[in-house]
């Protein structure tokens, strides 16, 4: 029997408020759980979210937990976004996130996979904004923001993923990333911690990129080491096929850490209108054994790494986010957190015809991963399915 998903307004009680206790007029779980279902419905700003509040009654107020009869204004909640622990935030969203993967297990033969890749907010930054790049942890086979955290600018990313591990308890998962962070001592501490990565390797890591060419090169001579795999997916106007081929041969050979394969990895897209090809190969080393992933599970990992990429496309497209300029204190961050939470709800659970061609994935129904009560559940509903109607 599957273990139920404690839901996510009960991670949103406790933690520390900055708010002096004379101040205090609203509580901080029932602000955060306020932003969370605002954002479910579409609204992008603070100040959205705060007449989103206002404009649906007494019932939604008692459901989010809040304890007077009007939720917070525009002012409290940049205040509270402002001067909220941005850290502390994010854990308790990454544990929510964490739990639920644990309750939602994949099939026996699925390798557990995580994509770790950074995203600027364009808009913030341009007004000067700190932190306003965010490296992520997304689980590849739900789409949940298991970590982030903000670094001053994409430069900064390496410096940053030891915190992007420890937040992330790497232990049988697999961490696959771009080639900004094929580095030595990331590969290392990854193995350290428990885990395995599949990492592309470019002109960063120019020895061992011109190791794993010359591989390939004379795939003939090392026939009895090779597998590989195909896909082929039509869709969206072009015709995308993929073929990784993985070797063991350079297993004792190099150096690098942990390495038990590498990969060549080509990808064919051809344009259905124009019949226009475009043609890249790129290479790749995984800590992974042959015997734990053949080439047909080495291809499903790579792939699956769209899987944050596809999260930062949502942002900005659904919820515009590039276009968003808000720059005080910890405001960046918690908007941006409280995105990938919405995304992560519409993934798993709700369905609605109102979210198709708008970039978020439809969702069954989220209320039951936030609400505390059936009875809360039911109201937010209600709630939900009159602010559709009204909005």
């Amino acid at each position: 029997m599957p273990t139920p998903v404690i839901p996510l307004m009960q991670f949103l009680v406790g933690g520390p408020d900055f708010r002096a206790a004379s101040g205090k007029r609203h509580p901080l779980s029932a602000i955060l759980a306020l932003a969370c279902a605002a954002s479910l419905c579409g609204y992008r700003s603070y100040g959205a979210m705060a007449e989103w509040g206002r404009n649906y009654g007494a019932t939604l107020v008692a459901a989010l937990g809040f304890t007077r009869a009007t939720t917070p204004c525009a002012a409290t909640l940049h205040t509270v976004f402002k001067n909220l622990d941005g850290a502390c935030f994010e854990a308790k969203l990454g544990a929510w996130a964490a739990q639920a993967l644990a309750a939602l297990p994949g099939a026996a033969e699925q390798l557990e996979a995580v994509a770790c890749d950074g995203k600027t907010l364009r808009g913030s930054r341009k007004l000067g904004a700190s932190g306003s790049h965010l490296l992520a942890a997304v689980s590849q086979r739900l789409g949940l923001t298991l970590t982030q955290c903000a670094v001053a600018d994409k430069t900064n990313e390496l410096s940053a993923m030891p915190d992007i591990l420890a937040g992330l308890l790497p232990t049988g998962r697999v961490i696959t990333t771009d080639a900004l962070h094929t580095q030595r001592e990331f590969a290392q501490a990854v193995l350290d911690a428990g885990g395995d990565y599949l990492m592309l390797v470019k002109d960063n890591q120019p020895q061992l990129r011109e190791d794993i060419a010359t591989l390939f090169q004379e795939p003939q001579v090392v026939a009895e080491t090779l597998t590989t795999a195909r896909t082929c997916d039509p869709g969206h106007g072009r015709i995308e096929e993929r073929c990784l081929t993985a070797s063991w041969a350079l297993l004792g050979y190099t150096d690098w850490p942990g390495l038990q394969q590498v990969f060549q990895l080509e990808r064919t897209i051809t344009i259905k209108k124009t019949g226009q090809q475009r043609h890249e190969v790129v290479y790749g080393v995984t800590s992974l054994s042959p015997q734990r992933a053949d080439a047909t599970r080495l291809l499903r990992c790579s792939r699956g790494h769209w899987r944050v990429e596809a999260g930062h496309w949502i942002r900005d497209v659904t919820f515009d986010e590039d276009r968003s300029q808000v720059r005080c204190g910890h405001i960046p961050q918690v908007m941006a957190a409280l995105r990938n939470t919405a995304i992560a709800l519409h993934a798993h659970g709700w369905r609605d015809q109102h979210c198709r061609g708008r970039g978020m994935t439809p969702a069954k129904n989220p209320w039951p991963h936030m609400a505390l009560s059936e009875r809360r559940e039911r109201i937010l509903r209600w709630n939900l399915a009159v602010a559709k109607v009204r909005g």
